[in-house]
């Protein structure tokens, strides 16, 4: 066996230096990097066959805490343009350090022209809201509208030689945003939808500004509530008739089940930073009209 595998070993040292370095594997495709996976939606929708699009906070992962690997500042550094959401925790955070990691990297701000919501800046965790901006634009089909079209701005920046491609995508992702629009105001024009929810973290901010509902978060300040706000939230509950309680899975859920054993509400799953966000704006909507 010794011999035969010197052999082989010396037949193959040869191969390689007779054809060069050992053929990768093709993938010629230019890469934009994505703060979220919503953004990867939307941009994948209009980018189609001619990018890869990566979100550097994967799923099940929360956007505003989310550290990236040494592996995805490696694949930054081979990224064409960076799209950021706008104002999330993981961008302020991080943004600055991700453009010295890559600084050919073109950086794109897809909430450009979004009508923001102001709030009082606040700590939560490990992180800070600042800027005093609510930063969940994706929440909305209106918002959706915007950066899909600042989406498309960019993709045609980036490729212009390509645009009559990106705009036929965009025209149809904006078809589907709007549909998705006409489904959700048809269900709020249900006798039997709720206008007044309640989520732990405020993530549906503009999907309540949009179709005139009433959000009530159970964090106080971006922390967890004292005993004295539980009670409080408790009472408010009971006496705007909420019926229905957001979690989400980054978030802990016990403060939830104890206003909804003290109040009957039913507590629902949502993932705002889910993919699919057609599916999930519906599923939301749809979870206050019982």
């Amino acid at each position: 066996m010794k011999p035969f595998f010197i052999i082989y070993s010396f037949a193959l040292l040869l191969l390689v230096s007779c054809n060069g370095q050992p053929k990768k594997e093709k993938n010629d495709k230019r890469i934009i990097m994505v703060t979220m996976e919503p953004q990867r939606f939307f941009t994948e929708a209009i980018a189609g066959e001619k990018f890869n699009i990566e979100s550097m906070v994967p799923k099940g992962s929360s956007p505003e805490t989310y550290d990236p690997t040494p592996q995805q500042l490696t694949q930054l550094s081979k990224s064409e343009a960076y799209f950021r959401i706008g104002y999330i925790g993981f961008e302020q955070s991080w943004m600055e350090r991700l453009t010295d990691n890559a600084p050919h990297m073109n950086v794109f701000d897809t909430s450009k022209d979004v009508e923001l919501i102001h709030e009082t800046g606040h700590d939560h965790g490990d992180h800070h809201h600042q800027g005093g901006i609510e930063p969940h634009i994706w929440s909305s089909t209106a918002n959706a509208q915007i950066i899909a079209k600042n989406t498309f701005n960019a993709l045609c920046t980036l490729d212009k030689k390509n645009e009559a491609y990106y705009l036929e995508r965009y025209s149809s992702l904006s078809q589907r945003i709007t549909r998705t629009d006409s489904i959700i105001r048809n269900i709020f024009a249900s006798s039997h939808a709720d206008r007044t929810f309640m989520i732990y973290h405020p993530a549906l901010s503009y999907f309540a500004r949009d179709y005139g509902l009433h959000q009530i978060c159970i964090e106080e300040g971006g922390k967890e509530p004292s005993p004295a706000h539980l009670k409080n939230l408790i009472d408010i509950c009971k006496a705007e008739g909420v019926r229905t309680i957001f979690i989400q899975p980054e978030f802990d859920r016990r403060n939830a089940e104890i206003i909804a054993k003290q109040t009957g509400a039913i507590i629902v799953p949502i993932n705002p930073i889910n993919y699919d966000w057609e599916k999930e704006m519906i599923h939301i909507a749809k979870s206050l009209c019982k």
